[in-house]
């Protein structure tokens, strides 16, 4: 199992310690660093920042959100920086959610996400191969446009540049077990929100088809300190927002995942909590066990235990979003 490092967005502004910590975590030999976008701090410009200032480590966007671009925009993004990389580019997308794609991007959420998704994947797979001129009868990125709006004058284009490499690897951000299947038929890994090394069965009839060197990529909160309790109020922070607050009462992806594992009527209450404007007490509301069992909290001995669990199933990269780098080398040094 290889380690990489989860920077995700920025907050207010910029974090000082990104950096920092995506260079020791190239010293200490992990094998990828990882930027994040909502609706703030984007995903490519951060990661390019950390492409000039390291020289071995791979570059992912976990995730590049689909809405924010085209895919032939998202595609020249990533042969762009996979040249100026020297081809350490990690390409992974998502659909995001209806409140942010339609808040924030002002589009319409697609109301087939599995087509939508699998055209999107297709436009960018016929740029990154530069076979011929990039077209699509797709319902959701047709190419050329042909709309009634339309001039009637666009054509099929052959990017001009040519891609570093045809087969640049390219992730799902899924969380649906339907959008993780189809995941395992036209992606080249898989992004997992919330992973349980102790709850895998959820995911095994979605997984069932992957392919072998399938990559199975998910984010996990890691520190090393003596308090369990305090190290998780972070993971709790992270759980109250998504799961309360990124989504509509009635469509919130994360929490029906949440449901899923287990944890239906805790995600319920949460849920409540957050939409009356109680965002402490939904946070409070989040379970600890499930804040622990996604994440790598505790004493280095602790952690060493849990570790485990990750390594004997079917995870692939540990994407840890770790504060120190203290945590980054002891991490290293277990799964060493």
């Amino acid at each position: 199992m290889r380690l990489g490092l989860a920077l995700g967005y920025w907050g207010r502004g910029p974090d000082p310690r990104h950096l920092e910590l995506a260079r020791a975590a190239e010293r200490l030999g992990y094998d990828s660093v990882w930027t994040a976008e909502a609706w703030g701090s984007d995903a490519f410009t951060a990661l390019t920042w950390i492409a000039a200032h390291t020289s071995r480590i791979k570059l992912g966007t976990g995730i590049a959100q689909m809405a924010a671009r085209t895919p032939t925009a998202t595609a020249m993004q990533a042969l762009t920086l996979d040249h100026l990389s020297g081809g350490r580019m990690l390409l992974g997308l998502g659909l995001s959610g209806p409140q942010v794609v339609e808040g924030w991007y002002g589009r319409p959420f697609p109301k087939s996400p599995l087509t939508a998704t699998r055209e999107y994947v297709d436009v960018v797979r016929q740029v990154l191969r530069r076979e011929g001129p990039v077209a699509s009868d797709g319902l959701f990125h047709p190419l050329p446009y042909r709309g009634p709006d339309g001039t009637g004058l666009g054509k099929p284009l052959k990017p001009i540049t040519h891609p570093l490499r045809a087969d640049l690897p390219l992730l799902l951000g899924a969380e649906g077990p339907k959008n993780v299947a189809q995941t395992t038929r036209i992606a080249d890994g898989w992004l997992p929100l919330y992973w349980s090394p102790r709850r895998t069965e959820v995911h095994t009839a979605s997984l069932a088809d992957a392919p072998e060197g399938f990559l199975i990529a998910p984010m996990a909160r890691a520190v090393v300190c003596d308090d369990v309790a305090e190290g998780l109020l972070p993971v709790k922070a992270m759980l109250g927002f998504y799961i309360g607050g990124m989504g509509h009462a009635a469509r919130n992806f994360h929490a029906d995942l949440m449901a899923r594992m287990g944890y239906g009527a805790e995600a319920r209450r949460i849920q409540e909590l957050f939409l009356q404007g109680r965002k402490q007490e939904a946070v409070l509301a989040v379970p600890d066990a499930f804040a622990d069992e996604i994440s790598l909290v505790g004493p280095r001995e602790r952690i060493a235990e849990r570790l485990e669990l990750w390594r004997t199933g079917p995870v692939t990269d540990l994407l840890v979003t770790a504060p120190d780098p203290r945590t980054l080398r002891v991490l290293a040094e277990l799964n060493s």
